[in-house]
């Protein structure tokens, strides 16, 4: 077995560009990562006169009287909507609602099969706020929740309250609610294995977008204290002197009246100095943050550089200076702290109760749920968060959260912690068998002759 501290630089490298490579090769041979297929049976023709006209017509003017029905005989209970205008795709940027497409076709996949929640991805043609408040709203009715993703900020933010004020089915930003839960769970984790409490620990953010404002105030809402956080945006510090957040980002501006007890100034550095955990969400590396810095944040640092598709810095580069735990949000790294652990086990928790909306309070049920799972296993420098490859992690995400909606009073309707855990489970290993089912059957091709002409 190699050890990973012989591996040189240079193929640590050429691993981390695999999975780009592999994706253009995969992505071209398969043509899309997903498809819609029957779930009802076919036993003959016949039976179209029920899926279809005439029959249909029976379920449709059930609906017309009770517009709830509509989760009791169509696909609506189960399905969510996946909204980009592809203005701030993962490290990307504004590229575009075409370019946006492989992006959320596999947020789509990953609902599917660690949730079993059926995923429709939109890309939207307009970066105008209203209108895309506007076709969310129009659409609301063929789906259980939306799912915001890759809108660029500050538009975000008011994109996403509108919506939640107005809709009637969840709607949520995973940019924001998303990332920032699973942060929050590495982050508990991450000071239990230091051996700091959350209330002492000094934090920095690096990043200052959706997801780091969101990130902090939920780690805030977890127990971190405000006076002792500081967040850096491109122009330096958030602080009191910040006049010029003060008209334009009233988020930014809330981040710079609660936080930096310290009345720290300066940028990255001086942001760094002294902190136990620095939680990066901002322009991919790498060398974003020189990892020299790492020297001068206090003993046994945390770091979680989460930027997609590139970290601030590389893992072996904070290493190098001392860093005792490690996290990025890529899935060939140890500790990957992404939303793909969070958003598909909560939407599945929300779906099964019908909930209106998710709460902050649902969101921090499911961290600490996550950070039990793996606590529960047994936490290291390299695992401080369960893996996708856990798959009992994802029922007991999904409880959590169904319990957190009931206690709070946003869930239609009511179920037992174990008539959860049963339906989650189902639906998951359902997803999951379906796919190992159609591989096995060649339904799904085998992936190697994509590669044998390379």
């Amino acid at each position: 077995m190699v050890n990973e501290q012989d591996i040189s630089v240079e193929e640590r490298l050429e691993r981390a560009k695999k999975p780009g490579q592999d994706a253009m090769v995969l992505h071209k041979y398969y043509q899309g990562k997903i498809e819609t297929a029957p779930k009802a049976c076919v036993r003959s023709f016949d039976d179209f006169a029920i899926w279809y006209s005439p029959g249909v017509a029976e379920p449709c003017k059930a609906i017309a009287k009770d517009p709830e029905l509509a989760y009791e005989y169509t696909c609506k209970w189960n399905t969510v909507a996946v909204v980009s205008d592809g203005t701030r795709v993962l490290g990307l940027g504004d590229i575009g609602p075409e370019a946006a497409m492989p992006v959320m076709e596999g947020k789509a996949m990953l609902f599917k099969y660690l949730g079993g929640v059926d995923c429709v991805p939109i890309c939207l043609d307009t970066k105008d706020p209203e209108k895309i408040i506007e076709t969310v709203r129009l659409i609301a009715p063929s789906f259980g929740g939306i799912n915001l993703e890759d809108i660029s900020n500050p538009k975000c933010f008011d994109i996403l309250d509108e919506l939640r004020r107005d809709c009637k089915i969840p709607v949520w930003h995973d940019d924001q609610q998303g990332t920032a839960t699973v942060e929050v769970a590495g982050a508990i984790n991450a000071m239990k294995l230091v051996g700091k409490k959350l209330e002492d620990a000094q934090i920095a953010v690096i990043g200052a977008g959706a997801a780091s404002i969101a990130i902090a105030r939920l780690l805030l809402a977890t127990g971190f204290s405000p006076k002792h956080m500081c967040m850096c945006d491109s122009k330096g510090i958030l602080n009191l002197s910040r006049e010029d957040v003060k008209k334009d980002f009233k988020q930014k501006w809330e981040i710079c009246e609660k936080t930096n007890g310290a009345g720290k100034s300066g940028g990255i550095k001086e942001a760094m100095e002294g902190a136990d955990i620095v939680i990066a969400a901002s322009k991919p590396g790498p060398g974003t943050i020189p990892a020299e810095y790492v020297k001068l944040m206090a003993d046994d640092p945390v770091v979680f550089a989460t930027a997609n598709p590139i970290p601030e810095m590389w893992p072996w580069e904070a290493k190098e200076y001392g860093c005792k735990v490690f996290a990025t949000g890529r899935s060939d790294f140890p500790n990957q702290v992404n939303n793909s652990m969070g958003f598909p086990a909560i939407f599945r928790g929300v779906l099964d109760v019908r909930a209106t909306t998710i709460t902050d309070e649902m969101c921090i049920a499911a961290a600490t749920e996550l950070a039990k799972c793996a606590e529960e296993k047994g936490i290291s420098e390299d695992y401080i968060i369960p893996t996708m490859a856990e798959a009992e992690v994802f029922p007991r995400e999904a409880v959590a959260v169904a319990m957190k909606a009931q206690e709070q009073g946003v869930a239609r309707l009511k179920l037992s912690r174990q008539e959860l855990f049963d339906r989650a489970d189902f639906m998951i290993k359902r997803s999951r068998g379906l796919t190992a089912k159609m591989m096995e059957d060649g339904f799904i091709a085998d992936a190697a002759p994509a590669f044998e002409n390379q």
